[in-house]
């Protein structure tokens, strides 16, 4: 008799697995629908130019897109060809940042603006499936947008293959069921360029992206676990080209104005426009502050005071954490 109650619960649990493997496997690459922005390319040089400042400043493309090779150059602030760069090791597979070049065999030469827009505002790739959020631009403003799309066709094509992503079962079940397209399309015009903190939240949540790193979040799903900027996310250690480090990590610190855990809880205005005018000071941290220096004076203030008007989050990472120790 118990051995039949076993036979029973080993032949559940092998069907369960044989029909979750199969579901997986039929769902993971399954497509969405979403609508392409009426957005369109310009050859306008002042569109261009802005785009051009956006990618290799605060949105930060380059640090993602341009080959390892050139970190240090990157790392600089120096502007590298974004011909395909950073390999992503991820608990569910590996990712390849693209070659993001108008050309037509490897890069985005054979998009149409509207898959670009559709890309960046919704999180859904040409072939309709969706994007792991890394780039969240989905609140990005019509005219920044175009910007960028208008710098990208702008570049020299360069041909250079990147390998396509590389999904374990682990992965391929996070896609077939947890991934999915994150913008609403309700973007409301970019407030004007100034040094108020309205500024400033959309530099920090629209194109920059600082509670991507500096928010708690499921590192699996990117869904968002905790205060806001208020630190604690896992990150591998890179040296300095730019290679990831595997064995040793460092955890993003708490940027809230929490008085006793907030990393920025003493720094003045002028502290905080030095510490992006100092660059990368912390050794294997994966902040972009190359291409985060080349933002102007007026932009930092308008940061700066955005981040003091956020909830303060009292968290224990302050100071961050290298290799379990607080630096």
């Amino acid at each position: 008799m118990l051995k039949k109650i076993l036979l029973g619960i080993v032949l559940i649990l092998v069907t369960v697995v044989v029909i979750l493997v199969i579901t997986v496997n039929l769902r993971y690459n399954r497509t969405f629908d979403a609508p392409y922005p009426d957005i369109q390319a310009s050859t306008d040089s002042a569109m261009i130019a802005r785009g051009k400042y956006l990618a290799y400043g605060p949105a930060h493309c380059s640090f993602c897109h341009a080959p390892m090779t050139e970190f240090q150059r990157v790392d600089r602030g120096e502007e590298a060809p974004l011909k395909g760069g950073f390999d992503f090791k991820m608990p569910f597979g590996n990712m390849f940042a693209p070659n993001i070049t108008p050309d037509e065999e490897t890069g985005i030469g054979k998009l149409t603006d509207g898959q670009i827009a559709r890309a960046l505002r919704y999180g859904v790739a040409r072939d309709g499936r969706a994007i792991i959020d890394m780039m969240p631009f989905y609140d990005m403003s019509d005219d920044d947008l175009k910007a960028i799309i208008s710098f990208l066709r702008s570049q020299e094509p360069i041909h250079n293959p990147r390998p396509k992503h590389e999904l374990n079962f682990i992965g391929k079940a996070v896609f077939s069921f947890l991934i999915k397209p994150m913008g609403d399309g309700d973007v409301p015009p970019a407030p004007a360029p100034d040094s108020t903190a309205t500024y400033g939240a959309y530099i920090a949540n629209s194109i920059a992206n600082c509670g991507g790193c500096h928010t708690p979040r499921d590192m699996m799903t990117g869904a968002y676990t905790g205060p806001g900027f208020s630190g604690g996310n896992k990150f591998e250690i890179i040296d300095e080209n730019g290679n990831i480090v595997k064995g040793k990590h460092i955890m993003t610190p708490n940027i809230t104005p929490d008085k006793e855990t907030g990393r920025m809880a003493d720094w003045t205005q002028q502290d905080f426009i030095k510490r992006f005018r100092d660059g990368r000071v912390i050794p294997g941290t994966p902040m972009p502050w190359g291409p985060f220096s080349r933002m102007s004076d007026m932009e930092l203030i308008a940061l700066y005071k955005y981040l003091q008007t956020v909830a303060p989050a009292r968290s224990e990472y302050m100071l961050g954490i290298q290799n379990g120790d607080p630096f």
